[in-house]
């Protein structure tokens, strides 16, 4: 990932609170001398530090989910992002730039064994399912033993511990004040989810007044 200094997202409790919200990646792999793209919700694991890891499952039939043991894989998350118009800044004779804020890993793949697996499940479910409270939490109970023995032999799942864990916050932190403010405005005029959360990342990115 190219990051400069001042985009820089590098503290792990704040990349693991980015994840946490934002659980679906892109995974890439080598397989063959080709890679190979999939796409999977993550569950996060705090464990080995300081970076953690994930784990995550791909249909047996996928061609990544053939990657061998030990190999190396990245992820990509990608975040809020929002096109920014010149229009809205301050300062005039500026030119047009997308805000956004992603975050990459890339660490050495392992297989999960069975029971792995299951509690891969269980975890994923549970944490997607806590999100919906208060309804009542769906889990794997519910779902008929040779259904789910036959669910579970066509998936395959994986733990991938960081060796890197970076992130990226490019939200016009190199713009002057005046500017930023403007962009935030222009942002939440237009209204869309996608640029009313980038807005929000941008607040939130200000330099905090102290004194």
């Amino acid at each position: 990932m190219y990051v400069p200094a001042h985009f820089a997202l590098s503290d792990a409790a704040a990349l693991h609170a980015f994840m946490r919200s934002n659980v679906f990646a892109v995974l890439a792999g080598q397989i063959s001398g080709r890679i190979q793209f999939a796409y999977a919700p993550l569950v996060l694991d705090p464990e080995p530090a300081p970076l953690g890891g994930v784990r995550f499952h791909l249909a047996r039939a996928n061609p990544l989910a053939k990657i061998e043991e030990g190999m190396e894989l990245k992820l990509s998350i990608m975040g809020p992002h929002a096109y920014v118009s010149p229009d809205w800044y301050a300062v005039p004779g500026q030119v047009p730039t997308w805000n956004y804020v992603a975050v990459e890993g890339a660490g050495r793949v392992h297989a999960l064994s069975d029971e792995g697996l299951k509690q891969l499940l269980f975890d994923l479910a549970a944490q997607e399912e806590g999100a919906l409270a208060p309804k009542p939490a769906w889990t794997t109970a519910r779902v008929p033993q040779k259904r789910l023995n036959a669910l579970l032999n066509a998936i395959a799942g994986f733990r991938l511990p960081f060796d890197i864990l970076e992130g990226k916050m490019k939200l016009s932190q190199n713009r002057n004040p005046a500017d930023r403010e403007a962009a935030i405005e222009g942002l939440t005029m237009r209204g869309d989810s996608a640029s009313l959360a980038v807005a929000e990342a941008m607040r939130n990115a200000l330099p905090q007044e102290t004194g």
